[in-house]
């Protein structure tokens, strides 16, 4: 846990000289004061994690982990666990939906197999960071031991600084797990005492009957595990994935480096809650992609204390609503580093 520690221990929160900085820049752009809207808000924010002005976001890059979870055993999802192993193959050779976004907005792309059951062949595109194959069924046992879920943070920390070191200015995560909305939904009831009906929503299209298994699920893995809930790590490890702990870490480790971070959708927003959890600064590094149609988005939205840039009904996961809200910051970034001042442009301010 030495290098969990050392990052958490490295993140300080938004100094606020900064924000008010960043405000008077709005205020000599040639336009009405607040007439961005959120945008400057994202914009000011920005400066303020990087704490400078002349900010950029000119090199995004999305980091993808892909994890299986045993908790699949009880009937959660309607689609097989081998759809895992699938996605992944597609993701390498660029056919998801969320090659096409990171393709359009110029976004790179990263892969990462955290634990999936039936790892694909070697491919230099895939980054390996297995912890195992899958995590353990949830009803039962813990998913994780301490030293896998440590390992998976360790990792995510790792690869959030390795986008640091290539000269990345603007990070996203995303996920692909069958049965991973289970685990997630787990983590909103755990993190925020409302009732499992309340934050489990359908998934990948799961029908009445899945529904009813999933909801049993996750309401006997918490009243299996419920001593052990009573913190974000022991919630991470005994209902947790590897791909949850890696965003975790990756979370913790962007915000260690000042980077901005886009949470995508409900997933990836359950990794982003528990990492506020460990460290509360971290709120402030966070960009809400989107707001999921899943009903447990919006408490762990709270957690995370972010508001959606976008909502357009999504719920396919992938990273692909943050790669639509990394658009939107490069826009933000764009105006409020490139738009002429009223004294630059000879407009007469009010």
């Amino acid at each position: 846990m030495k290098l969990i520690d050392q990052t958490i221990n490295k993140i300080r929160p938004i100094d606020p000289i900064w924000i008010d900085a960043a405000k008077r820049r709005q205020l000599e752009l040639t336009k009405p004061p607040g007439s961005l809207g959120r945008l400057e808000e994202v914009a000011n924010r920005c400066a303020a994690i990087r704490e400078s002005l002349l900010i950029t976001a000119h090199r995004p890059r999305i980091v993808l982990f892909a994890a299986d979870h045993g908790v699949c055993a009880e009937g959660v999802s309607a689609y097989p666990q081998e759809v895992t192993t699938q996605m992944l193959l597609n993701f390498l050779s660029g056919g998801a939906a969320i090659n096409a976004f990171a393709r359009s907005g110029s976004i790179e792309l990263k892969v990462v197999d955290m634990g999936v059951i039936a790892p694909p062949a070697h491919s230099s595109d895939l980054i390996s960071r297995r912890i195992g194959a899958g995590t353990r069924n949830f009803c039962a046992e813990p998913a994780m031991t301490e030293q896998e879920m440590s390992a998976a943070l360790e990792a995510g920390i790792e690869l959030a600084g390795d986008a640091a070191t290539a000269g990345c200015d603007l990070v996203g995560f995303g996920e692909m797990g069958i049965g991973n909305t289970t685990s997630a939904s787990a983590i909103a009831v755990a993190l925020s005492g409302e009732r499992v009906s309340a934050v489990t929503g359908s998934g990948a299209d799961a029908d009445d009957e899945c529904m009813a298994r999933k909801r049993s699920a996750i309401e006997r893995a918490i009243a299996l595990h419920g001593a052990n809930l009573k913190n974000p790590l022991g919630v991470l490890q005994f209902v947790g994935g590897f791909e949850i702990a890696a965003m975790c870490g990756f979370c913790l480790g962007a915000a260690a480096r000042r980077l901005p971070i886009v949470m995508d959708g409900f997933i990836s927003t359950a990794s982003a809650a528990l990492a506020v959890r460990l460290c509360p600064a971290l709120s402030g590094y966070l960009f809400a992609g989107h707001r999921s149609v899943e009903p447990g988005h919006a408490a762990l939205l709270k957690i995370a204390g972010q508001q959606p840039l976008i909502d357009l009904g999504l719920r396919l996961g992938e990273g692909t609503g943050a790669a639509l809200a990394i658009n939107l910051m490069q826009a933000a970034v764009a105006a409020f580093t490139q738009m002429a001042t009223f004294a630059s442009a000879g407009v007469s301010n009010k």
